[in-house]
Formats: structure tokens, sequence, C-alpha cells
């Protein structure tokens, strides 16, 4: 199903795990995206970015604002998956296949990969890890050295890392996915959200609760922009 012009893929959480898993056990390029009412709102104004997102091996819902917009269109969204909880079941599949993993951080963010590379072996200490810090996000003619790795995550932020990710396209990396803030919630400097406000949807309202200066612009599109457009949708 498109919302406002965005592919979303309509799975449960099983079928999103098998994909995952058929992905990596595939030796050629898959790209995942996790879809927000942000990454809608973008896809409007930059044609390249939409058409990354409507070309990628999957498409999942992450955010509420996309629950209610499936139901705007008479359609039932059968499961929402952030990032975060994405990329750690990725991890744990890439534990048990003995997969290496590239992380791709903007030294803008809190978190540098090595930094998060430890926060990540704690939980598995198995898995192959290296990446690299970089200080412009709009670069995208970088090429990763090594062929090894064959997951990569990247943290430039939408629009960024998807259209990063796309020119990193070879049959060497199996899966790659933007994943925003995550690799600060695995550092422990961006603290989630507790697990109820989680399960009602309203992590937005955390997130502004901790940055309100920077969040309040992003926020007002994702909960005032984007349901207006939806509704006035034909």
């Amino acid at each position: 199903m498109k919302i406002l012009g965005v592919k979303i893929n309509n799975l449960s959480q099983e079928e999103i795990l098998k994909k995952v898993e058929y992905f990596l056990n595939e030796e050629r390029f898959h790209q995942i995206a996790t879809i927000n009412p942000e990454f809608i709102l973008e896809a409007q104004k930059n044609e390249k970015f939409r058409e990354i997102l409507n070309n990628c091996d999957l498409c999942v819902a992450d955010g509420a604002g996309i629950f209610f917009a499936f139901l705007r269109f008479g359609k039932w969204l059968r499961c929402r998956i952030t990032g975060i909880d994405l990329m750690q079941e990725i991890l744990r599949v890439a534990e048990k296949k003995n997969l290496s993993i590239f992380l791709a951080s903007w030294t803008g963010s809190l978190s540098t990969w090595q930094e998060t590379r430890k926060a990540i072996q704690k939980k598995h200490p198995n898995l192959n890890i290296s990446g690299n810090d970089f200080s412009n996000r709009e670069n995208f003619s970088y090429q990763i050295p090594n062929t090894k790795y064959q997951i990569l995550f990247c943290n430039f932020g939408a629009p960024n890392q998807e259209i990063f990710i796309n020119s990193l396209k070879n049959d060497n990396i199996r899966m790659a996915m933007g994943v925003g803030g995550s690799f600060d919630y695995l550092t422990g400097k961006t603290p989630r959200a507790p697990k109820f406000v989680q399960i009602l949807g309203i992590e937005w309202l955390w997130r502004l609760i901790l940055e309100p200066k920077y969040r309040f612009k992003r926020i007002f599109r994702a909960i005032i922009i984007f349901p207006i457009k939806v509704i006035l949708n034909k």
C-alpha cells in the first residue's frame, strides 16, 4: 500500500522477520526503510528520496501516524516496528548466522561507531563489527573498502541515510538500513521511552520532552501537517 505516494509493506512482525532471514541468506543487496510520517512528508518534495523508498526491498511502518493513515484509507496496519527494535532483531539474526556488521556513524550524533560497537557487543559478543565516523552526511561518494561486511547500519537521518545507503549498492552487502537515532539508544546516551509509552505509540511526546527545541518542528509536522495531508488526500 502507498501513503501519499510512499510504499509501505503491510506485514505482520513474523513476516517481517522472515523477510530479514531471507535477505540475509541471499547474496545480493537489500535495502530496508522504516517509514514514519516525517519520511513521507520529506518524500513529497524530494523525488529522489521517494524513488529510493519505493524501490526498497522492505518498507516497514515506524510511527503511530502510519497506523492512523492506514485507517483513513480503510486498511488495518498489521505491525508497527521502530528502527531500533528492528535493528536489534537483525543483530540477533546476524550473530546466529555469523555475519559481519558495518556502522556508518555521523559525527554530529552523540555516539561514535566505536561506542556503538561496544554497546552492541555487550549483548552480542561474537559479532564482528567495524565502521567509520563521517563528518559530512551528504557525501554520497564513499565506498566501503572492505567487502566482508554483509550488513550495514547508517544513522545519518532521513533522507541522507537512505540516499547514502543506496549509493553503496553492491552484492557484497546483503542488507542495509537507516536507523536514525538508534546508535544513541544502544549506547544509552538517549534514553528510550518507558514501555507503556512505546505501546501507546506516543514516543514522539517523550522525545519532545527530552529535546523540545530540536524536536518541536519535526513533531509538529508529524502530528499536525501529516494528518491534514492524509485526511485531504483522495
